[in-house]
């Protein structure tokens, strides 16, 4: 029961109507989240970096490298599960959160 209580969860919050729906867009965040740290590893393996580099730049590369990766993969993977415009809309309000200025106290 509480596994048809979280897919309705995400049916209300992300504004979808179908169970199969869900599904999709789950299979298409698990495909691009392990798309994007295998392609981090075979750039890492191109330009050389390996567990001799310090822990912090390889962490600092890891993230410059997977940002950029994860958003273009993450629509083209969409784009062959039928679910674009929602992953476009999903990037757009997440581009809008980084670009949010703070409050100033």
């Amino acid at each position: 029961m509480k596994g048809l209580f979280m897919l309705q969860h995400l049916k209300d919050r992300w504004n979808i109507g179908s169970n199969f729906q869900v599904i999709l867009i789950l299979l298409v965040f698990a495909i691009t989240g392990s798309s994007s740290l295998w392609v981090k590893n075979q750039v890492f393996g191109f330009i050389g970096i390996d567990d001799t580099m310090h822990y912090f730049f390889r962490l600092l590369l890891g993230i410059l490298i997977i940002t950029p990766v994860y958003q273009v993969l993450l629509l083209a993977v969409a784009a062959l599960f039928g679910q674009f415009g929602f992953f476009w809309e999903f990037e757009k309000r997440m581009v809008r959160r980084f670009r949010k200025k703070p409050v100033d106290p």
